[in-house]
């Protein structure tokens, strides 16, 4: 029989670190919706298009073959040398794929890597929100200290350069960006790329950015932040497949940087993940080589559904800025009275459509918002908009 002094030596034995670290509030919010029927999802941040078939035979092919094996642990040289082809071509930035890119088990362990490689504990690592919610997390696990820097509404949620500024201290070790953003659709533009590279090189920081949604930019896409004079040496670019090329489940993803940045997240890789599944780095030279055009189909059905997800949430009187790129539509929910905790429950209970309450992406103000994905077709939107449309007009 259990006594307390047998449960305190239970609790005791995890980590401090991880004790306290708060389980996803995305995850825990779709365990309820999974318990429910007939739910109109507009909640995980995934695409709804099957991976394009050319890309799926090639994997098939793949295991056809026998190539079941381990790769490298910085994964095949001809993914690498795919992968710094198009880098170079679509974003302006050169690297050598021999020492200077790893792939990846999904772009998540690319950003744990990255971060597992340059913090120190009490590092302080700045990063915008509402944000990703891996970003907090995966840095606390580092015994690193995150640095939030709220973007707000009317600055189209962009990052102010001066707000980061006013950020940095002696601590501070590293930057992370995301743009196109994950929850807020918001981009930035090409000058406001180079003022935070001027303040990035002046500092002598590091700098990570996460840039998956990359080819999801609905206006025009600029250079990557990587390329501009100085930044190439202290910048980590982080990539992958699951988003532009639908491919979240062949969990592939990349880095590239300076040979001694990928030679640090390297030692981490090789002694936890090994190398990155075979099938799915022979996919991705597909997808690379020949995925574009279905990249672009995929696009603009996004973009379709973007213009009516926000034309209606507006017309509700519920404000949306038009994002820029990705694929969510977040929603300033302040005029209902509900904090998006209670809006998603009771949109849920009420009507059955499931949003992810603005919380999980933010420390402060996300209690005023939830976020959508469109990663659905427009009738699914339009019938999830009249559900939503009918619990604005109960309360």
């Amino acid at each position: 029989m259990r006594n307390m002094n047998d449960s305190m030596s239970r609790s005791s034995r995890i980590a401090s670190h991880i004790q306290n670290l708060p389980k996803s509030g995305i995850r825990d919010f779709f365990e309820l919706v999974n318990s429910m029927d007939d739910v109109i999802s507009l909640g995980v941040g995934e695409p709804d298009f099957a991976t394009p078939w050319s890309i799926r035979e090639a994997a098939i092919h793949a295991l056809e073959r026998g190539h079941t094996s381990y790769t490298s642990n910085l994964g095949l040289l001809s993914l690498r040398q795919e992968i710094c082809t198009y880098v170079a071509e679509e974003f302006s930035a050169d690297y050598d794929p021999v020492d200077e890119t790893i792939i990846t088990v999904g772009v998540s362990e690319a950003f744990d890597l990255a971060i597992r490689a340059i913090t120190e504990p009490g590092d302080e690592i700045i990063f915008h929100e509402p944000c990703y919610v891996s970003y907090n997390p995966i840095i606390r696990m580092a015994l690193g200290k995150p640095v939030p820097i709220q973007t707000l509404e009317k600055n189209n949620f962009a990052l102010d350069p001066d707000d980061l500024v006013k950020a940095i201290t002696p601590k501070t070790k590293a930057i992370i960006l995301n743009f196109p953003c994950n929850p807020t659709g918001a981009n930035i533009t090409l000058e406001q790329k180079k003022h935070i590279a001027e303040i990035v090189v002046e500092k002598d920081l590091i700098l990570i950015t996460d840039e998956i949604y990359a080819e999801l930019t609905y206006g025009e896409r600029s250079q990557t932040i990587a390329a501009l004079p100085g930044m190439l040496e202290r910048t980590i670019f982080l990539h992958g497949f699951s988003k532009a090329y639908a491919m979240t489940g062949f969990r592939l993803g990349f880095a590239c940087g300076p040979h001694d940045l990928i030679d640090a997240m390297m030692k981490i890789h090789q002694y936890t993940m090994l190398c990155a599944p075979i099938n799915a780095q022979e996919a991705a030279i597909e997808a690379l080589k020949n995925g574009k055009s279905d990249m672009l189909n995929m696009k603009e059905h996004y973009h379709q559904r973007r213009n009516v997800i926000v034309k209606r949430f507006n017309d509700m009187g519920l404000t949306c800025v038009m994002p820029e790129g990705a694929f969510y539509a977040y929603v300033n929910i302040s005029s209902t009275g509900l904090n998006s905790e209670d809006f998603a429950r009771q949109l849920l209970e009420s009507q059955k459509v499931a949003v992810v309450p603005g919380t999980a992406f933010t420390s402060e103000g996300g209690e005023n918002y939830i976020r959508c994905a469109y990663a659905t077709s427009i009738e699914t939107i339009e019938e999830a908009m009249r559900k939503i449309k009918i619990f604005l007009n109960s309360l």
